[in-house]
């Protein structure tokens, strides 16, 4: 039966990664930002919580949550920063699920066991220098010799490039195709950065997400066991655009801990700051960008809530996810921008938290496919043009969620 109530797991994960991280990573979050320093001590903590590998079955090292737990930690993991929700995107999201869906049974005991108690920590290289929404422009090559193949590219954009342990990397295995353009080309690899000729660095420059990890990686002439081939050879596309459909799970979800985040800091401030005798929050036109606010929050909250039931009961859900990414990473840029009006000039000075939910808020919009990709993408879907095909692999469904057909929880 579908039901918009949590389970009393739910609730309380949720009641306990809020208070962690109100009471862990709050206090110091400005400064962090500032400094643009990543703190590496928030990886154990969130291990010892289980969030590392929260839906990752217990047999496998995990905590055996299901998929709408995964969306509570990321909407309240983002509440408090951006940065922190990447790291459930990367490592929960697009890398272990991946592995537990296509990878054999001797890479889960090698990778996915590590990854899921924290013990290592993983992330996923897909974009480059020269090929971001156009997978197809990817210069990567990895080519066979005997029981090795040896990678050698450059991947750009990636969060915890410097930080973790083993990356899920693509590349052509097939240099005919690559020519081509002809993703069956493709294939996926689990590497790790203690291969002989793995090189990482840290991108300085960007503006957003400071308190978080992004750089890149290269690989030079870089020797990886044919063990480490993740499926098959030429599934590489395939096995990305898996991936990609968790990592917007957990960016859907974030977004709308964000939003709520805006929502919140303008609720505070509009009953705090007083103009013409009365509160701010008495004012009509703020009052509409608040009641904005609680509207995209609602919205976005029902969107990943139904994608994480579809999760839960093993059905394809690309295009739902896709839909709930596309819309609450949207609605955050406008609800961030709305907060710092709210907040009028103290808006625009970093005293006040709105200024670093609007430079968050952006990267959302670009990766794991713009907000123009998924336009189209929608589109097609409902002019019928776009149609998802089965694959060889799916994620497995959570065995309670697929007994009961999930619960989805309600919006607060």
């Amino acid at each position: 039966m579908f039901s918009l109530d949590l389970t009393e797991e739910q609730r309380l994960l949720e009641q306990t990664v809020r208070e962690w991280g109100a009471r862990e990573v709050a206090p110091n979050i400005r400064e962090l930002d500032r400094a643009h320093k990543f703190d590496k001590k928030i990886l154990p903590q969130m291990a010892e919580l289980g969030l590392l590998g929260c839906s990752v079955p217990q047999e496998y090292g995990g905590a055996g949550m299901d998929y709408i737990s995964l969306g509570l930690i990321s909407e309240e993991l983002e509440y408090v920063d951006t940065s922190l929700r990447v790291i459930m995107s990367v490592h929960a999201g697009l890398n272990c699920l991946t592995l537990l869906a296509w990878g054999t049974e001797d890479q889960k005991q090698r990778y996915l066991v590590p990854q899921a108690k924290g013990e290592k920590i993983a992330t996923y290289g897909l974009t480059e220098p020269a090929a971001g929404s156009d997978a197809r422009g990817i210069q990567t090559v990895a080519v066979k010799k005997g029981n090795s193949y040896f990678i050698t590219g450059e991947k750009m954009w990636i969060s915890l490039a410097d930080v973790a342990d083993n990356f899920l990397v693509f590349g052509w295995t097939d240099l005919a195709k690559k020519k081509a353009r002809d993703v069956s080309g493709l294939s996926a690899f689990i590497v790790e950065r203690r291969f002989k000729g793995f090189s990482s660095g840290t991108l300085k420059e960007k503006w957003g997400i400071l308190a978080g990890n992004t750089g890149f990686f290269k690989m030079d002439d870089m020797e990886v066991p044919a063990e480490n081939l993740l499926g098959q050879e030429g599934e590489g596309f395939k096995i990305a655009m898996f991936a990609l459909d968790q990592g917007r799970y957990t960016v859907a979800a974030g977004a709308t801990g964000l939003i709520r985040a805006c929502r919140d800091a303008s609720v505070t401030y509009a009953k705090a700051r007083k103009t013409f005798g009365v509160e701010i929050g008495q004012h009509q036109l703020v009052k509409q960008m608040i009641a904005n606010m609680e509207s995209d929050y609602q919205i976005s909250r029902l969107l990943w809530l139904r994608a994480g039931w579809l999760k839960n009961i093993g059905r394809r859900n690309t295009r739902e996810t896709g839909l709930a990414k596309w819309f609450s990473t949207v609605a955050s840029e406008r609800c961030a921008g709305d907060a710092v009006q709210v907040h009028g000039a103290n808006g625009y000075s970093d005293e006040y938290p709105v200024g670093r939910f609007y430079r968050n808020c952006k990267g959302a919009v670009i990766y794991e496919g713009t907000r123009e990709i998924h336009t189209i993408m929608q589109a097609d879907y409902v002019l019928g043009y776009r149609q998802d095909k089965p694959t060889r692999c799916e994620l497995p469904a959570y065995a309670a969620g697929a007994a009961s057909e999930g619960r989805p929880g309600s919006a607060r």
